[in-house]
């Protein structure tokens, strides 16, 4: 049972207060997920820890070309931001499809990549962007990839008992370079991917200098195409590489049966489609 709430008003109080509880208190911003597994009886602990008055927690911003976003950013934020919607346009995009407003208003960014779903639509961009997150505890600061931190799924390699996920940051997007965002759900507002693809590249005398793939939900996480990218890696854009490295990424996946998102099979079919469809709109936005 809940037995305490604390406002932390630093990360040194936040961590502060973990080391207190034990492993009996976890880190809260948003909540939208910690809550509703709190009611369900999924998480039992006796402290939350809100990290959202923390100043150093809001920030959003660029530093020396790495785009930063605050553990206590939300998706609305996100979507809002000139400077994300410059420098890493998937990404407004993707947290634009999160929830309904009211959940964008309040869920951020970095609970949706902790949440450690597979479709999570954020998590799959970042992990496109090739960003890391910002890790403190007792004996100092490191850095992690966003995609080593999923242990299966809804399971994080990070100890939100011990631990507070500070920021999430990446490298800002330079001419030449192109992403895209491309999402199947069924019609509402609060519907679940389907399935969603990210992809970042960058072009280069109109071939493919690098490229990175991702797709979801077809893994217990957001999954790389790297049989895909390497059809791509180097190579003179033309329709039918497009092709070749669609079908290739949708050879990788491996998609479940599900009531919610629809078949296996129904899903993999689809899947080609929606790759071809994201790679095409990176390089539009590349050149």
């Amino acid at each position: 049972m809940l037995k305490d709430y604390v406002l932390a008003t630093s990360v040194a109080e936040a961590l502060e207060v973990l080391k207190t509880y034990d492993g009996k208190a976890r880190v809260i911003a948003g909540g939208t997920d910690v809550l509703l597994d709190l009611n369900a009886g999924k998480l039992s602990v006796d402290c939350l820890v809100d990290v959202t008055r923390v100043a150093e927690l809001k920030k959003l911003e660029n530093m020396a070309g790495q785009i930063v976003i605050g553990a206590a950013v939300t998706h609305s934020e996100v979507k809002k931001s000139d400077l994300i919607q410059s420098n890493a346009p998937l990404l407004a995009d993707a947290s634009g499809s999160v929830g309904s407003l009211q959940i964008r208003n309040t869920a951020t960014v970095v609970g949706n990549v902790l949440n450690a779903q597979p479709a999570a639509d954020a998590a799959v961009a970042l992990v496109a962007l090739g960003a890391e997150v910002e890790i403190q505890d007792p004996s100092g600061t490191t850095y992690r990839p966003v995609q080593e931190l999923y242990a299966g799924v809804g399971k994080t390699t990070i100890d939100c008992t011990r631990q507070v996920v500070t920021a999430v940051k990446f490298p800002a997007l330079k001419p030449g370079q192109g992403s895209s965002f491309v999402r199947l759900a069924q019609r509402g507002a609060l519907a679940l991917p389907m399935l969603n693809v990210a992809v970042v590249l960058s072009l280069q005398e109109e071939k493919i200098e690098w490229v990175r793939i991702v797709m979801a939900p077809v893994a217990p996480q957001p999954l790389r195409a790297s049989m895909a990218e390497k059809v791509l890696q180097g190579q003179v854009v033309t329709t039918e590489l497009i092709s070749s490295a669609a079908k290739a990424a949708c050879a990788e996946s491996s998609p479940r049966d599900s009531a919610i998102r629809g078949s296996a099979e129904y899903r993999k079919e689809v899947l080609e489609v929606i790759v071809r469809r994201a790679l095409e709109k990176a390089l539009a936005a590349a050149q």
